[in-house]
Formats: C-alpha cells, sequence, structure tokens
C-alpha cells in the first residue's frame, strides 16, 4: 500500500504579490524551488496563516524574493500574507519511517533563514 507523507516544505513565505488575470499557479523564487526540491509544476498545497484558506496549485519559477498568488489562488491572499507551500510525495507504508521532509524556513523577505 502507498501512503501519501510530506516531501518538502517552504514555512511562512511572504506573498510578495497578487495577479488575478493569469493562470492559477503560485511563482515561487528559484532558489527556495531548489531548496524545497520543488518541480516547476508540481502541485502544492498552499495554507494561508492570516485567513485559513488551504488551497492546491501548482509551481512556476518566479523572481528572487518571489512568492506570488496567480490566477483563482490571488483571491485567496493578499501581499504581506504569510503562507506554508508543501508538498507530498507516495512511499510504501513500511517505508514511512525512513521518509525525512526537506523544511525550509524563510525570512520576511523569503530569503533562507541559515
Amino acid at each position: 500500500m502507498l501512503i501519501q507523507v510530506l516531501k518538502s516544505k517552504i514555512h511562512m513565505a511572504t506573498v510578495t504579490d497578487t495577479l488575478l488575470n493569469y493562470e492559477g499557479s503560485i511563482a515561487i523564487d528559484p532558489a527556495l524551488l531548489r531548496a524545497a526540491g520543488f518541480a516547476v509544476g508540481e502541485k502544492v498545497h498552499v495554507l494561508n496563516f492570516e485567513n485559513s484558506n488551504r488551497f492546491e496549485t501548482y509551481t512556476i519559477r518566479g523572481g528572487k524574493g518571489e512568492i506570488s498568488l496567480r490566477g483563482p489562488a490571488a483571491r485567496l491572499g493578499k501581499k504581506g500574507d504569510r503562507v506554508i507551500i508543501l508538498s507530498y510525495g507516495l512511499v510504501e507504508a513500511k517505508n514511512t519511517r525512513k521518509v525525512k521532509a526537506q523544511i525550509i524556513h524563510v525570512d520576511g523577505k523569503n530569503l533562507i533563514k541559515k
């Protein structure tokens, strides 16, 4: 049996922009994409810490420091909101204890905390 487990997470990123008239997605700084192990086009869950909205979308490459909500997702947050971005993977149930999620903590400018 396969179990879905947390693969990676960007914790408390700050939304830098919202663009309603755009195909739905979340643009993420390339350095954060790499650090979290997110693929461009990967499905993610976004949890808005400010208003409790929780939604699914897919990742696209953004600019430096960018976390922008695009398309319909733009209605679920605003500039300055803090969000948690999660991705999951499937593993055999017997291997779940071997999975260690990649968790990236960022500051208010979406730079990785050391």
